[in-house]
Order: structure tokens, then C-alpha cells, then sequence
């Protein structure tokens, strides 16, 4: 039998005052003058903008809404967190980073050991702690398991560590990170995916190079990092080696529900659709040209779509 409060009035009823009270934070927490730099572009903001905001999310509870409630989770149902996504992006809220939150954190709850996860989650939450990704490399992109990063087991008085040397390339926000998530090879026998071994890499380490890569737009968002023979003690692994296929694997799912940002796609295509009536912007014409109308009536499409999926998975 059905609950007389589990109706789909009463669910709607529930979620919308949770938008509410989403909204009324927003409104209470974020400057006129943040809010319109987030709508200029990434370009025009500071990591102590991203920092700012993840400190006031995390006084509220918020900083972490898919991690598990005992780790610093929020407990949101799907719903509830598509509804948080969707209404930061409206409001034109700082970009929750992906690597911090979304893709290492998720790890470190489901893998990592308890010495890692009082080590780091609280600096996830708190935003004092940053990290990159040290995945792609120059001959490994779309093709991970061609990897040639190589870890060394060694030992000497201060313990058990691996020497890592190797490149990554395209690394976002190294140049503003603490720590790298990392995947080496620790075996060349068997399959490819075999013997890769994921490390977190001090990136104060002595052997760390990083260079920026600038980008089309002129901006620094990316970068190669080079290590020459680092120093990761082996408590800096996560669980065992040669198992890093899976756990990637694990954290490339948070990626691609983490980064799908469904509430900002739809921002820029409300941003879209209203230059096309602009009179500024091609005499306003735009908005009555088919070819034009078709692209925008594709991208809403696949808006829609993304949405479906993302709600699944979730």
C-alpha cells in the first residue's frame, strides 16, 4: 500500500522547497561581483574563488553531495542532487572542481585506506587541498592502457616507496595542485591493463616538473608534468598493485556523471538562445534562421538526452 505522504504531489512538493532552500542559500552566500565574473568565464577566475566557495558550501554541509553520508555526503537523493547542479549553474555559481570532489574523493571513500581517508578527505572538503590528474600522457590518450609511466618498488631506511618517472600531459590545474592522482606501470607482462599501479604524488615532491600548456583561448588551464625518479612512499597507494585498471575505471564513472554539468549546459543554451534575439548581436536576426534553429533545436536534444542518462546512472 501506498504512504499517504509518498504521493507524487508530495514528492514534487518536497523537491521544490528543496530548490528553495537551494536558491535562498545561493542567494544569501555568493557576490554580485563572483556571480558576474562565473558568467564571463572560467578565464576570469582565481583558485581563491574556487576555494571561497567550496568553504561556504562545506559550512552549509554541502561540500561533497555524492559522497557516502559517513565520509562528509550530503545523503541527497538523485533528484535532489540534479536539482543542486541545475540551480548553481542558473545562478552562475563557481565550478565545483571535478578532480578535488567528483573524481578523487569517491576513490578515497570507496578504496582508499583509513590512513588516506583522514589524511585528505577533509582537505577535499574544506578546499584547502587540491588535486590533478595524472592520467594521459604523450602516447596515451584515448588509449590508457598504452601508459609507459613506470613505478619502481625500492626500499631503503625510511621505507618501502616506488621511484616514479615518466610524463603526463594535459593535466588540468596541476600548476594549482597539491597532489596527483596517478597511474603507473609497475609490470610490462601480461595485458596492458595488467600490471598499472594508481599512486597519490606529492607534487612538493623533489623530481616534479610542471610546464604550462596555453591553450586556443590564450588562458592556462593545462599542462605537462614530468617526474624524474619521485619519491611515493607506498602507504600513497591505493589498495594494491596492479590493480589500478579498476579502480580508474571506478573513478572515470564519477567523470563522466561528475563533469557532465547538465545545469550549465542548459545556462549556455539559455545564454544562447537569448543573443539570438539580441538586436546587438547580428540585428537580432538569428533567431529566425533555420540553419541556426536547427543547431540550437540538436543541442537542446542532446541536453535532454544527457539528462536521461546521467538520472540513470545516478
Amino acid at each position: 500500500m501506498t504512504h499517504p505522504m509518498d504521493t507524487p504531489q508530495d514528492e514534487a512538493g518536497a523537491l521544490q522547497a528543496f530548490r528553495e532552500e537551494v536558491r535562498a542559500f545561493i542567494q544569501a552566500n555568493l557576490p554580485l561581483e563572483l556571480r558576474e565574473r562565473v558568467e564571463r568565464g572560467w578565464g576570469f577566475l582565481s583558485k581563491e574563488d574556487y576555494v571561497f566557495w567550496q568553504k561556504r558550501l562545506q559550512a552549509r554541509g554541502w561540500g561533497a553531495p555524492g559522497w557516502p553520508l559517513e565520509h562528509g555526503g550530503t545523503g541527497w537523493t538523485a533528484a535532489q542532487r540534479q536539482v543542486y547542479e541545475d540551480e548553481s549553474a542558473l545562478a552562475c555559481c563557481p565550478r565545483t572542481q571535478p578532480q578535488n570532489v567528483k573524481m578523487i574523493g569517491p576513490i578515497l571513500c570507496a578504496y582508499g585506506s583509513e590512513h588516506q581517508r583522514r589524511r585528505f578527505l577533509p582537505g577535499i572538503l574544506s578546499g584547502d587541498e587540491w588535486w590533478c590528474q595524472g592520467y594521459s600522457e604523450p602516447g596515451a590518450g584515448s588509449d590508457l592502457a598504452s601508459l609507459r609511466t613506470r613505478a619502481v618498488l625500492a626500499s631503503d631506511d625510511a621505507g618501502e616507496h616506488y621511484r616514479v618517472s615518466g610524463q603526463k600531459m594535459w593535466t588540468s590545474l596541476a600548476h594549482w595542485a597539491d597532489w596527483m592522482f596517478c597511474l603507473v606501470r609497475t609490470d610490462t607482462g601480461g595485458r596492458p591493463q595488467e600490471g598499472i599501479t594508481f599512486l597519490l604524488i606529492d607534487m612538493k615532491s623533489p623530481g616534479v616538473t610542471v610546464r604550462p600548456v596555453i591553450t586556443l583561448d590564450g588562458a592556462h588551464h593545462t599542462n605537462e608534468v614530468f617526474l624524474d625518479g619521485v619519491r611515493v612512499p607506498v602507504k600513497m597507494r591505493i589498495g594494491e598493485e596492479g590493480r589500478g585498471w579498476t579502480y580508474s575505471k571506478a573513478l572515470l564513472a564519477h567523470e563522466r556523471a561528475g563533469i557532465a554539468e547538465l545545469g550549465r549546459s542548459r545556462e549556455r543554451l539559455g545564454r544562447l538562445k537569448r543573443l539570438a534575439i539580441d538586436p546587438a548581436v547580428n540585428g537580432g536576426h538569428l533567431a529566425g534562421d533555420a540553419v541556426f534553429k536547427a543547431k540550437v533545436t540538436a543541442l537542446e536534444i542532446e541536453i535532454m538526452a544527457a539528462e536521461a542518462s546521467t538520472l540513470r546512472l545516478m
